[in-house]
């Protein structure tokens, strides 16, 4: 990892080698070589194939030599590479052919949404950037995580609080699942952010300090999604299992709401008994 912001040339060729090497040929069925293989995945002219492009093209990008490939083209080689929806998305990014919201992003809650989180009581919710910097939240979601008020406001982030925190590294039951998806959605907001350089500074720094986030960084997966489950060892509640919402409000897009739900009977009433303290 480095310290610059991200160099979306480089960044785009790794991809999309990466992505090349992935492909299995026999799932597309190429006709067999005499030469064997020497690299896994397709060769560079059976993407430029089935993307209907020159295969210079195609070294080019993988090359990093600067070319910007227009919309049509993007949506060629997602086809081609076979890209997940996560992984459209991270290219769509990438080459800058994705809508994006106006003005830097949020460093202060949004009134209306600041009051609805408090709303949502009984149910646990808090309010974050695309950095995943913790906004707002209530006393729900306080009693379950973190009290975040007790923490200064540059450790108020919810990917450094998971790897770097001494409670919360332990907190989760699937920890090394949480920690890889978290990653993963960090990763694609660094391609969708590449001017934040906040965003860089804190990827350097969990990378300089944790081993586990460098080699899950260095495996470059992706994910947008805002839907899960997480199972927690609360120290005063026991366990606890939550289906999570992560929701985008069209007002303010540069502001994400998580709203926690119990996942069965038991964590509901742990949840109950620890929000009733």
């Amino acid at each position: 990892m480095t310290s610059r912001t991200v160099d979306t040339t480089e960044e785009l060729a790794a991809f999309l080698r990466t992505r090349r090497e992935r492909l299995d040929p026999r799932d597309f069925g190429l006709p067999a070589r005499r030469q064997a293989r020497r690299t896994p995945g397709l060769r560079r002219e059976e993407v430029a194939e089935l993307a209907g492009v020159s295969t210079d093209y195609i070294v080019r990008l993988e090359q990093a030599r600067g070319l910007r490939p227009s919309a049509d083209t993007v949506e060629a080689l997602a086809g081609a590479l076979r890209l997940t929806a996560d992984e459209r998305t991270y290219l769509f990014d990438l080459t800058r052919h994705r809508r994006r919201g106006a003005g830097g992003p949020a460093t202060a809650a949004s009134a209306p949404l600041a009051r609805l989180v408090t709303d949502l009581s009984p149910l646990p919710a808090m309010l974050m950037n695309h950095r995943y910097d913790i906004l707002a939240w209530n006393g729900e979601m306080a009693r379950l995580l973190l009290d975040f008020g007790t923490l200064p406001p540059p450790r108020r982030n919810s990917m450094w609080l998971c790897l770097m925190h001494p409670e919360i590294r332990e907190f989760y039951v699937d920890r090394e699942r949480v920690v890889r998806e978290g990653v993963a959605h960090l990763r694609a907001a660094w391609a969708a952010h590449p001017e934040d350089r906040a965003l860089t500074a804190l990827i350097a720094e969990i990378t300089a300090h944790d081993e586990e986030f460098a080699r899950l960084w260095a495996e470059g997966d992706v994910r947008a999604g805002g839907r899960g489950h997480k199972a927690m060892r609360h120290p005063d509640a026991g366990e606890i299992a939550v289906h999570f919402e992560v929701l985008m409000p069209l007002q303010d897009t540069g502001q994400r709401l998580m709203i926690c739900r119990a996942a069965d009977e038991g964590s509901r009433a742990a949840l109950d008994r620890l929000c009733a303290r």
